[in-house]
This record gives structure tokens, sequence and C-alpha cells, in this order.
């Protein structure tokens, strides 16, 4: 299948679909995918990615390694 023969089956398929909950999940789908997409911050996000990136050049952070390590020993002290 071609990829305009792809585009065109899921149009169809898609504007036969009356499940409002299905639609917003493929929207949102198609949005996070896209290479357009732009994301909206407002001012309180945009200062805190600021301190975050801050923290990140002071090397006050700590790996995703290192968080599911202290994870794993919180769980298994329960």
């Amino acid at each position: 299948m071609t990829t305009v023969e792809l585009k065109n089956s899921l149009l169809n398929r898609i504007s036969g679909l009356n499940d409002k909950s299905l639609l917003i999940e493929i929207k949102t789908l198609i949005e996070t995918k896209s290479e357009l997409s732009i994301y909206k911050t407002i001012p309180e996000q945009r200062k805190k990615i600021k301190v975050g990136r801050e923290q990140i050049a002071k090397g006050e952070s700590i790996s995703n390694e290192q968080i599911e390590l202290e994870i794993d020993k919180w769980f298994n002290e329960k």
C-alpha cells in the first residue's frame, strides 16, 4: 500500500467515526508526532524551564538511571 493509499484509507475510516473520545485520541497522536508541533508555554512554565536548565548547567541534576535505582530501593523497603 502506498502512502497516498494509506492516507486515503485512514481518512475514509476516520470520517466514519462518531466516537468523540477516539477522535480526540487520534488528534492527540497526530499532533504529538507532527514535526510542525509548536509547544505553547505560559510565563511560569518558561521560568521553570529556565531554572531547570540552569540547574543542569551547574551539575545539579540526577540521571534517569539514578532515579530508577532510588525508586527500586524505595519499593523494596515497603
